[in-house]
């Protein structure tokens, strides 16, 4: 089977997820250089690229599922990873930079004391 095969509308979603993705990771590698401290640039392509990542991955698991003609496990997987350790992993790196005292702007809330 190929991609020609397949009908319009299920074209027509993964390339929503594909073009999708790839825009919100754009928007969130643009933000990881042009925010002003670590707090902010850490937010942005955390937020970014769990969503541009996982939209991509959803259309390669929805293109591959209608190839084979059944669930494609290891984009399944992938996503599933993707979800569970990236906010971990933020929440982390953002706790270790208030443990040590990393300024941030003026208007950023819930700075660490000097």
């Amino acid at each position: 089977m190929n991609s020609l095969d397949m009908p319009w509308l299920m074209q027509l979603v993964i390339a929503f997820f594909l073009l999708g993705g790839a825009v919100v990771a754009l928007i969130g590698s643009w933000g990881l250089a042009k925010l002003p401290d670590f707090y902010t640039r850490l937010h942005g392509p955390t937020k970014a690229s769990t969503l541009g990542v996982g939209c991509t991955l959803i259309g390669s698991l929805l293109f591959f599922s209608h190839q084979q003609d059944g669930v494609s496990v290891q984009e399944a997987l992938v996503t599933i990873f993707l979800f569970a350790t990236a906010p971990v992993s933020a929440h982390m790196m953002g706790k270790a930079a208030l443990r040590r005292r990393l300024r941030g702007v003026a208007r950023t809330r819930h700075m660490p004391e000097e």
